[in-house]
Order: structure tokens, then sequence, then C-alpha cells
């Protein structure tokens, strides 16, 4: 079975949750008899290149311009229109105009799937607008999957094609994250404080960083923040301003040091108040490494890996009062957090393996396949 995967970008030119599931999700499905590829849309070459790597086939394609951080490119379309061609089954990752037109273009009658992995949250002018686009391509799908049942529940959009969304959590696989080695983990023993908060990821709006920021400041209690953006010297400034000199910024972290920092850490904390965080990766890391969780409520999948008082702690988004009481209360009940920890990582074991997530999967290309068959054959 062979599925080719459409998203604007990947490693190592495009960080984020969505790079990161795809990655994980090709790996696992490769084990399963799936051949996959991905087209994906570049700035910084003029050239097409073809390039394996870890099993998938990457299609790097030049970008003709850019609007609403999404990359266009008209040189995709006959590109797109022949890889189509060789493959059974399209799995598009939305929210991605350009795949919209592309799969127009094409005029491909190929078995598709869409994975859902947030609403349009920071472009509401231009989401509303794109619309009827979006809903076009929705209807010409055959499965939309939601990645949580969260999300599913209080997505309006989601909840306008029922009865072709199927749920599959995103799930990690172990292996897939290099061991921290002994060297590494002396090294940040060394430098960090026996017991801290760890805060990971890309340095984005709907992360909510200056709340735990403000947060930290009123517990002074230690805060890592681990990952790099366009905003990162904003935040450091809000702390000096604030005297928070209990948080420490690291900047791009490599995978080992990641690593060794969720080894070490006491909790992982993800504060983000928007939809835009529909599920939140670096909380499944969190669990994956028995670690408790701190998240904000929003009707998203952070709080269906994060069960209040189970996993960890949740509270109201946008309030650093709120998040700093569930940092304190954490921090003060070590036999309580120490269960909570135990309980994350049987979560994952149980719900966010990437074993799981990449069975459903193929499972469901093999659904729609038998469809299209049954099609043909009528």
């Amino acid at each position: 079975m062979k599925v080719l995967h459409v998203y604007k970008g990947y490693y190592p030119d495009l960080l984020g949750g969505v790079c990161e599931f795809i990655r994980q999700l090709t790996y696992g499905t490769q084990k399963l008899g799936v051949e996959n590829s991905l087209l994906v849309l570049t700035h910084k070459r003029n050239d097409f290149k073809t390039e394996v790597v870890d099993g998938l086939k990457i299609h790097w394609c030049p970008s003709t311009f850019e609007a609403a951080s999404t990359p266009f490119s008209y040189k995709a379309i006959k590109l797109f229109k022949k890889l189509a061609e060789e493959v059974d089954v399209i799995h598009y990752h939305y929210p991605y105009p350009f795949a919209d037109i592309l799969d127009s273009f094409s005029g491909t009658n190929k078995r598709k799937i869409v994975t859902y992995h947030t609403d349009i949250i920071k472009q509401k002018y231009l989401s509303t607008l794109y619309a009827p686009i979006r809903d076009m391509f929705f209807k010409k799908v055959d499965k939309i999957v939601a990645t949580s049942p969260n999300y599913f529940k209080t997505s309006d959009v989601l909840q306008n094609y029922k009865s072709k969304v199927d749920v599959i959590t995103i799930g990690l696989f172990k292996e897939l994250y290099c061991k921290a080695n002994t060297e590494k983990l002396n090294h940040w023993a060394s430098k960090v404080d026996q017991k801290f908060f760890l805060f990971i990821g890309a340095m984005r709006y709907y992360k909510a960083l200056p709340v735990l920021i403000k947060a930290a400041k009123l517990n002074n209690l230690p805060v890592l923040i681990g990952g790099g953006g366009r905003e990162q010297a904003k935040y450091m400034d809000l702390a000096k301003q604030l005297g928070a000199q209990n948080v420490k910024f690291l900047g791009v972290l490599r995978e080992e040091d990641k690593l060794a920092l969720l080894k070490l850490c006491f909790a992982v904390i993800l504060p983000s108040h928007l939809r835009s965080e529909a599920l939140g990766i670096s909380l499944i890391e969190g669990a994956m490494f028995g670690k408790p969780l701190i998240s904000c409520e929003m009707g998203t999948g952070t709080t269906y890996i994060n069960l209040h008082k189970k996993t960890g702690l949740t509270c109201a988004p946008k309030d650093p009062d709120a998040l700093s009481n569930a940092m304190v209360e954490m921090w003060n009940n070590p036999e309580e957090a120490k269960q909570m920890a135990a309980n994350s990582f049987e979560r994952y074991e149980k719900v966010f393996t990437g074993k799981q997530m990449s069975q459903a999967y193929t499972n469901l290309y093999k659904e729609v396949l038998s469809k299209n068959k049954a099609v043909v054959n009528g």
C-alpha cells in the first residue's frame, strides 16, 4: 500500500508538532507494510529534490510565495498530480489551504483522508473567506481524523462532518527517542536545580509563555524553557523586567539535551491558552518519561492527555495566579506528584503509543481502499 502525505513543510525547514506526528506515523506504518512519501514546499532551495529519511521518501518542491503562514507553489501542482497517480491513498494534514487547491486542480480520484490537527484560530477573517473552499474539499475526502475526542466535540468545523470523522490519538515511539546518555545527564544535572518545571516546544503565540513567566514570578519556583522562536527575545525581556530570575531560557535544544532534561525534570508544564494547541506532543513526551503534567483546560486534547488530579493538574488558561497555584500544589505534595507521574506513564502506555496510532491509521487506509474497490466492482 502506498500513501502520499501532503503538508506545508518538514524537518529541518519546519519544526513543530505536525512534523513530529508525520515522522512518528510514517515510521510506524512502514513497519506495517505502508510505503510512505511526503510532498512539502520549501523556500530554502530553487530546485526539486527527493531524498529518503528513515524510510520516508520526501519530495521537496520550491515555493513560489507565502501568505498567512501558508506557502504556495505553481510548480507543485504538476508534481502533485504525478505523485498522486503513483499511490493508493492521499493523506492531507489540515490546516493547509494550498492542499485544497492541489486536490482541486489535480482532478485525482484517489482515496483521501485528512488529519485535522487544529482549527484555524489566528487568521479568523481569512478563515471565513476560506471556509467555502475548505467545505468543498472536506466533502470530497473519505475520512477526517480528529486527534482527540475532546477536540472533535468542541470543534464547530468537525461537528459539521460527524459522519466521516474518526478519532485517532497521536502516539509516540520510545525507540525514536535516543537515550539520554550519562554525559548529557551529568552535564545538565550540574547546571540546573535538582527539582524544576520544564517547558519544551516552539515559542509560538498560543503557548502562553508570558503567563508561565508571570506565574513563576509569583511562586519563585525554578522553570526551564527549552525551544526557540521569533518571540524568544520578547519573553526574555519580560522575565528580566519582572525580575523572574528563576526562569531560565535554554534556546533550541538538541534531541539528546531535550531527553536529558525530560529525565531530570520534576514535571512538564504546557501553559497554552488557545485551541491552536490541539493536543500537545510535549505532554505525551512527559507522560512517556513518567512525569506529572500541568496544562490548561481549553476543550482540546491537552486535557485528554492530562487528566486533572490523576496524571497531573489542570487550571484555567490565561491566568497566572491559577497556573502558579497549580505549580505550588504539585511542588508541595511530592507523594501525590509521584503517583501522578506513575499514572501519567500508565496512560501513555494505554492510549498514546506509536504502535496503537500506526495500527489505527493502517486500518483506516485499508478501510477507505476497500470502499474504492467496492465502487469499482459495483
